[in-house]
């Protein structure tokens, strides 16, 4: 007989301390990075400038140029306006995320300082999750990806609904706990947590880079740290 305690201390403990126990392998990763685009990032650019996302680039940043080193495909995420709004979910309209009439003066694009290459992937998407009509599955089944980490801004919507659309489409979902950010840091932790529970091995950068230099980085606790991230933590504090 399962009493009321146990369940919810069971429960409480997967959200704090859960970790999945699949292994992250370079050669089946890509990184996957959401919206960190100029009306996200640039300061004050925008009425959606998420200051968190601002300070957690660099530290992106450096797990970028990680995965370029490991040889992980970097694929680069856009919101934009397109095919004339004609695919977007009608209803976001009526909600209050679109509450300001702000208008983008042209095509959205990558923030400059996050250093997207041309021979990398970049995703114009429709909606909150990188997978909602747009080509992302058949590029990662192309490269021969089953594992992705999932990085970027907002926390709580692009990035946690791209995670739950990966889960549900088969792929092992590394979350980045300190290369996410959100426009209410005070909602970050616990969309973490319901991912932690439920769909992803959520990790943080230093983790995430140690696996794919051959740290050993796991669900199941390892942690060694790789030699890259050793040499390039100056600064780390942004």
């Amino acid at each position: 007989m399962y009493t009321e305690e146990w369940v919810a201390a069971r429960a409480r403990d997967a959200y704090e301390r859960g970790r999945a126990s699949f292994e992250v392998r370079p050669e089946r990763t890509a990184l996957l990075v959401i919206d960190m685009q100029d009306e996200f990032v640039r300061t004050g650019w925008s009425p959606y400038w998420v200051p968190a996302a601002t300070r957690m680039a660099v530290r992106l940043r450096r797990l970028v140029e990680a995965c370029r080193a490991a040889s992980v495909p970097v694929i680069w995420t856009i919101f934009d306006d397109t095919h004339l709004g004609l695919d977007r979910p009608r209803a976001l309209r009526r909600l209050p995320h679109a509450d300001t009439g702000w208008c983008r003066p042209g095509p959205a694009e990558v923030w400059g300082p996050m250093g997207c290459r041309p021979d990398e992937v970049v995703i114009r998407k429709p909606s909150y999750g990188a997978f909602y009509d747009t080509p992302l599955d058949t590029v990662l089944r192309n490269l021969g990806r089953d594992t992705v980490v999932v990085t970027g801004t907002l926390t709580n919507y692009c990035c946690g609904t791209t995670a739950r659309q990966a889960y549900e489409r088969g792929y092992q979902v590394v979350f980045g706990s300190d290369v996410t950010a959100t426009d209410d840091e005070s909602r970050q932790e616990p969309e973490l947590a319901v991912l932690r529970k439920g769909f992803a091995l959520v990790l943080t950068a230093e983790e995430i880079a140690a696996a794919l230099a051959g740290g050993g980085a796991s669900g199941a606790g390892g942690r060694r740290r790789g030699r890259w991230w050793a040499t390039s933590r100056r600064g780390r504090g942004r």
